[in-house]
């Protein structure tokens, strides 16, 4: 495993800094969040249209920061993966980001 950034120091868990509740910025029309890396809060951002689109496309009304907080954990694994890759404070997650959708088991594709 690589190590990590040579900028993003390691803080024990017992030092570990508190992460501000996640919010939506009606501005900037996403939720605001963030993550611990290596026991640092780590600020990102995501957009409606990226919830939206990823987790819930067939409903309407859909509510950003209710989503983000259902699939919280899922989220927060692509601003870790994101930063052990090298990106920097606020991490912009975009839909290419997240993992796929898994395909249930016996669905058929189209064309298949």
């Amino acid at each position: 495993m690589p190590a990590p950034p040579a900028t993003l120091s390691t803080v024990p868990a017992e030092e570990a800094l508190p992460c501000p509740a996640p919010f939506f910025h009606s501005d900037s029309d996403s939720v605001r969040f963030w993550v611990q890396v290596h026991g640092l809060p780590v600020g990102a951002t995501i957009s409606r249209a990226t919830l939206h689109y990823r987790f819930c496309p067939q409903q309407a009304g859909d509510q950003p920061l209710a989503t983000y907080l259902a699939h919280a954990a899922e989220v927060d694994s692509a601003v870790r993966r994101r930063v052990l890759g090298g990106s920097i404070e606020p991490v912009m997650l975009r839909e290419h980001d997240l993992l796929p959708v898994p395909v249930p088991s016996g669905s058929q594709t189209p064309g298949a």
